[in-house]
């Protein structure tokens, strides 16, 4: 008899992959027009990998989708480009400037102004004109309390609202994909993963993702103790000045509420281990848009943001 095979054990990480894939094949397989949500984030490019375990060597059963506000970094947006190229996946691009030449939006003005929260109209826009009726995202419940009250599949109306009271239960990883006409899904693959998790996972599957990442010398303002990136157009409030300074980004986003912070990380393994030692979740240390009021995602959410 041939010796018995040892199965090298079952890792952590290699848990939470296999969860996400059968995630994302349980609505390639419930839903009939998904599409996933593709920023060039990090989040986005662990779902690109999954979504390459579960679906290659064919081609993904659904487009990538990018709510472009005009205000993103132009890294990441080189990068988003060219990954899709390389995947030779179809890229639909939503723009927030065409949402506001419709008059579908206002654009807000002064120091303060931002983008980001007009992305919702066009969001919904997207969906409602191409007809999809789910939506990946590279949410999870580490980020934010409100979206730690979010399922795996999360369901929103027909005016794509959310109501964290009306969830489905999702009893031995069940997912109930049925919804009405108008209605959709929001799919959270990476649902239960940290962002320690999607960058381990990120050095394991030795992904790329783009330089901003990474500690390099930008430069900024700093703002209700965040710091900006100096961009052309933006308005200093008084005492406020642009300085050089080494930043790296821990999330990335529309420029004008997306903080970076200090760091000499300019490696994998050196933004692994920065991550293991803080204290603060990505968004509560670098979003500005959720610290408008306690509630600021959770409303956002109820409205049909991401």
């Amino acid at each position: 008899m041939s010796p018995a095979v040892r199965r090298a054990p079952l890792t952590h990480l290699d848990a939470l992959e296999s969860e996400a894939i059968h995630i994302m094949r349980e609505v390639a397989a419930e839903l009939e027009r998904p599409v996933l949500l593709f920023s060039g984030g990090k989040d986005s490019i662990v779902l690109l990998r999954l979504a390459e375990k579960a679906f290659r060597p064919a081609r993904f059963p659904f487009p990538l989708m990018h709510v472009d506000t005009g205000d993103n970094f132009a890294e990441v947006i080189a990068f988003r480009d060219r990954r899709v190229a390389e995947l030779g996946e179809r890229l639909i691009v939503a723009s927030v400037q065409d949402s506001i030449d419709l008059g579908r939006v206002v654009e807000e003005r002064g120091p303060r102004a931002s983008r980001n929260r007009l992305q919702t109209t066009t969001l919904l826009d997207a969906i409602a004109a191409h007809r999809f009726d789910a939506a990946f995202g590279g949410a999870r419940r580490d980020e934010e309390r409100a979206r730690a009250k979010e399922r795996v599949f999360s369901f929103r109306d027909d005016f794509g609202q959310w109501d964290p009271k009306s969830q489905r239960p999702e009893l031995w990883n069940l997912y109930n994909g049925r919804i009405r006409q108008g209605e959709h899904v929001r799919a959270f693959p990476i649902s239960n993963w940290t962002e320690l998790d999607v960058w381990e996972y990120i050095a394991r599957e030795q992904l790329e993702v783009p330089s901003i990442y990474f500690s390099h010398e930008r430069e900024v303002f700093s703002r209700d103790g965040m710091l900006y990136a100096w961009r052309e157009g933006a308005e200093l409030l008084d005492g406020e000045a642009v300085e050089t300074a080494r930043v790296r980004y821990r999330t990335v986003g529309d420029m004008s509420c997306t903080g970076g912070v200090r760091s000499e990380a300019t490696t994998l393994d050196e933004v692994v281990a920065e991550i293991i030692v803080t204290r603060v979740t990505e968004r509560g240390e670098t979003r500005a848009d959720d610290r408008v009021s306690e509630a600021a995602m959770e409303d956002r959410k109820k409205a049909g943001y991401f």
